[in-house]
């Protein structure tokens, strides 16, 4: 529904030009955020010190800096140093300014006879849907525009980072989640899906427990309830499978980041697609650890899941009317999806230890590979290939960001096995 003197073409063009802007910016991100542990020094070194070449310290010039051209035009190297800058930079910065007008187009129907419905975050239950003012409608769209757009920036991030360095560190996500909330109440009824809907049997059964007018009477009320019950339904199934999986497998299985990430997600989509994500990542992890294996023939025993967390909740973003089609019934169910959700995580514990027996019975290793104490051969080699015989000291290991040990919840460990140190 966009403004009918403004071509849609335009609008688009002036979008992926912004994408493409803020696109440099998450790349400031991506490189800065991981050097620092805590989260008030990761937002701060985010704006000191001035962009400079990583190899010769020098200040990058302005004109070097603007998107994509600027990486054509120094044909992929410093303009001082002349070393090469990996075309990630200007991939991500593309990809960016993609981003923005795709979910544009997703979310806000363009023309003169466009309808709300046409929407791909339509639905009969959508807390819109009782609005029959166009002008509303038209600021609501662009609303949630906004809003989800500051969702998938976020997860572009986390999802580099993820990548990197197989963590996700609280600059990240924690901003962006105070802003789901924070929006959630300012604008109110950006979340797809009511808070709580029943079918007619369920409603008529148990019709003490919901009343929809509260939500009409109360919208911003409404919609901080959905964004914290996402926020707490998102990081608390992340949590009880990091708990579970710790217990049957004797290992993290999850990091603390994803727990993160997964509420920040629900801060912005609501407890009921936060559910449908959590089932769809691992179909989307199954499906990139296959495309690893043809790529590179071999296949990882740890790859990061914030990076198919990311994907499976741009997935629900930009499809949300066939996944809704698929599982209103499921969430129509009331009370009874509240009975259910205790089986499953039993069901879940059960195939978590069927998976570690099979693996045991396949010959693969049971051990963590983290606390390995013993010393090799091939730990003496590298000793001697990476000292410095000016210091007679040695560096096995390039240095690693002081939060690592935590995002893989390793850091008491550690502690422990080093005497509390």
């Amino acid at each position: 529904m966009t403004p009918s003197d403004v071509p849609l073409w335009l609008i688009l063009g002036w979008l992926f030009i912004f994408g493409t802007v803020i696109g440099s910016f998450l790349n400031v991100c991506i490189y800065r955020i991981p050097q620092h542990e805590h989260l008030w020094a990761q937002l701060s070194g985010l704006s000191n010190p001035p962009s400079s070449c990583p190899f010769c310290k020098k200040r990058i010039l302005t004109r070097d800096n603007i998107p994509i051209l600027g990486w054509l035009m120094l044909w992929g190297r410093c303009r001082f140093c002349r070393h090469s800058i990996p075309p990630r930079y200007a991939l991500i910065e593309f990809f960016n300014g993609l981003l923005w007008v795709v979910l544009y187009i997703a979310i806000v129907p363009a023309g003169m006879t466009a309808k709300i419905s046409d929407s791909c975050l339509w639905s009969q239950l959508s807390p819109l849907a009782a609005n029959t003012d166009p002008m509303q409608f038209s600021f609501m769209l662009h609303a949630q525009y906004f809003y989800f757009l500051i969702l998938a920036e976020a997860l572009l991030v986390a999802t580099f980072i993820d990548f990197d360095l197989q963590l996700i560190p609280d600059g990240s996500t924690v901003p962006a989640m105070i802003l789901g909330v924070l929006g959630a109440v300012v604008i109110g009824n950006l979340q797809p899906w009511p808070l709580w809907f029943q079918s007619t049997s369920m409603l008529n059964e148990f019709a003490p427990l919901w009343s929809p007018a509260w939500q009409r009477q109360y919208p911003r009320l409404h919609s901080l309830a959905a964004s914290l019950a996402g926020l707490v339904v998102g990081g608390g199934i992340i949590w009880i499978l990091r708990v579970v999986g710790h217990w049957i497998w004797k290992r993290e299985v999850m990091g603390f980041g994803d727990v993160i990430l997964l509420a920040m997600i629900g801060s912005f989509l609501g407890w009921q697609a936060t559910i449908m994500i959590f089932f769809l990542a691992p179909c989307c992890g199954l499906a990139g650890a296959f495309l690893s294996l043809i790529i590179n023939r071999r296949l990882s025993l740890e790859i990061p899941y914030g990076p198919y967390l990311s994907l499976a909740a741009m997935l629900v973003l930009l499809f949300w009317r066939p996944f809704f089609s698929q599982f209103e019934r499921v969430f129509a169910l009331g009370p009874v999806l509240v009975a259910m959700a205790v089986p499953t995580m039993l069901l879940m514990a059960a195939f978590l230890k069927l998976t570690r027996m099979i693996k045991i019975a396949l010959g693969f290793s049971d051990e963590d590979n983290y606390y390995d104490e013993e010393w090799r051969s091939s730990d003496q080699m590298a000793f001697y290939a990476n000292k410095d015989y000016e210091s007679g000291k040695a560096d096995l290991k390039p240095p690693e960001w002081p939060g690592r040990a935590a995002g893989q919840g390793r850091q008491f460990v550690d502690q422990w096995r080093n005497g509390g140190r």
